[in-house]
């Protein structure tokens, strides 16, 4: 997501696989899916967005955490983080879904 001036205050990834943060496997407390996430970096605050649209900050991760994550594959523009969530299908529509094999 970029403003018009092109600077990104806020970025968003999708990551696959589960996420352990010490030792710990991730898991929605909504739906309790553990892996294929939407991980959203606002400045220093790291958020997960699980498939059923279910988003909570995550305190034990950082930007350095985040930027571990990036993949080196399409970079896609989007105009807000609810349009993003939309199109990479974390908006809710398909909870209860994984569109990866984990590794």
């Amino acid at each position: 997501m970029q403003p018009n001036d092109g600077n990104y205050d806020l970025r968003a990834t999708t990551h696959p696989e589960e996420i352990i943060i010490t030792g710990i496997t991730v898991m929605c407390p909504q739906c309790g899916a553990r892996r294929d996430w939407m991980v959203i970096c606002d400045g220093n605050e790291i958020s997960l967005r699980c498939r059923c649209s279910h988003q909570w900050v995550e305190r034990e991760l950082t930007r350095a955490d985040y930027l571990s994550m990036i993949g080196e594959g399409i970079v896609q523009d989007h105009p807000s983080l609810e349009s993003a969530a939309r199109a990479e299908g974390f908006d809710g529509t398909l909870a209860g879904t994984y569109l990866t094999e984990p590794r």
